[in-house]
């Protein structure tokens, strides 16, 4: 496998992406890019009970792992495809698609050439699943008309003042699931066609701000999904690198750098007013942007490290933030041109970048 290399050692320093015409804009910080990241690995083999009579064991395991908060990190390829499904394809297409050699080819663990939940080994989730459901307990994901809307689970319609849904949102960032670790090392090429799988696509960067500042009972735009004023607590991005991070290759990149995300709808009020969570925090998320005739990527939101590059528009740097020179304002219409690829031919990775997916209302 071939990665690119980067484009300065420090921990979080800028590289220099190629873009199309336009303004371009320095990252918060590095990450490598695969050039062929869909080499095939070794088959993860998927825990089996040892034996039929095992239920009541089992429940009691189950409980003991929703309380665990590291048990949501997912340690088999077998893992990470259960937490998603695909629709359903014809004979002929699935000769011609092969869609299951692709996910197993795309999904694996412990490599960075291969999208998961990080690095279990370096990281650290703190909050259980068990904990995330009571959070969302008293909170209605999607109604039965958005379902009916939608036409997928956990899909919200969007719209703006004077116009009809013309597409819906994943409420939750990919694997789109409540109370579920998000995906990363997602490189956007594989993003778009794992969307495709799943009668989806990638979402635009317009859909995507629209679901975060707006509000589908016609009021004014928010900055941000929660309001106006940038609060670094409402969403899990209130938290600094607890170890030193080296960025120089991708191997480098998985085996020092923490992907400390929590399980998505862990914070409540990191909704938007359409119902769509963690657009702020957790992990940043790559989808399409169109540039005349071409479609190239887009990066929006932060991660869970946002702590260290905070700022608002406008504003000056607060004294706390201390990554200055990355420093950006991670509001729902920030648009910088990081990382910018062709969508077809795009493989930027990183330890904290995953994606969500949208679909067209018919």
């Amino acid at each position: 496998m071939r990665w690119s290399a980067l484009a300065a050692a420090a921990m979080l320093a800028a590289c220099r992406p190629s873009a199309p015409p336009g303004p371009t804009e320095k990252p918060p910080h590095d990450a490598p890019s695969a050039t062929d990241p869909a080499g095939a690995a070794a088959s993860d083999a998927a825990p089996k009970l040892a034996s039929a009579d095992a239920g009541a064991s089992s429940d009691a395991a189950v409980a003991i792992a929703d309380s665990d908060p590291m048990s949501l990190h997912k340690e088999t390829r077998e893992d990470l495809l259960a937490l998603f499904a695909i629709k359903d394809f014809t004979d002929e297409e699935k000769k011609r698609i092969q869609p299951d050699i692709f996910l197993r080819s795309t999904f694996g663990i412990g490599s960075p050439g291969k999208m998961s939940q990080g690095n279990k080994a370096i990281a650290q989730h703190t909050i259980s699943k068990e904990k995330c459901l009571a959070g969302l307990k008293d909170i209605v994901i999607q109604t039965p008309e958005q379902r009916d809307k939608c036409g997928a689970e956990n899909m919200v319609p969007v719209w703006i003042k004077g116009k009809d849904p013309w597409f819906c949102i994943d409420v939750f960032e990919f694997p789109n699931k409540a109370c579920e670790l998000p995906m990363v090392w997602t490189p956007p090429t594989m993003a778009k066609k794992v969307c495709e799988l799943q009668g989806k696509r990638l979402c635009s960067d317009m859909e995507w701000n629209i679901a975060c500042r707006g509000d589908p009972a016609g009021g004014d735009d928010w900055r941000y999904a929660y309001g106006n004023k940038v609060d670094i607590e409402i969403c899990h991005t209130n938290l600094r690198h607890r170890t030193a991070c080296n960025p120089r290759d991708a191997k480098s990149t998985f085996a020092s750098c923490t992907t400390d995300t929590e399980p998505s709808g862990s914070f409540p009020k990191c909704r938007s007013r359409f119902g769509v969570f963690d657009q702020h925090g957790n992990v940043a998320e790559v989808m399409m942007r169109r540039e005349g005739d071409r479609v190239f990527t887009q990066l929006k939101g932060s991660a869970w490290f946002y702590n260290e590059l905070v700022r608002e528009p406008d504003a000056p740097i607060p004294e706390t933030t201390t990554n200055k020179a990355g420093a950006y304002p991670d509001h729902c219409n920030f648009n910088p041109r990081w990382h910018v690829e062709p969508i077809d031919a795009a493989w930027h990775v990183n330890y904290h970048l995953g994606f969500r997916c949208c679909k067209s209302i018919p």
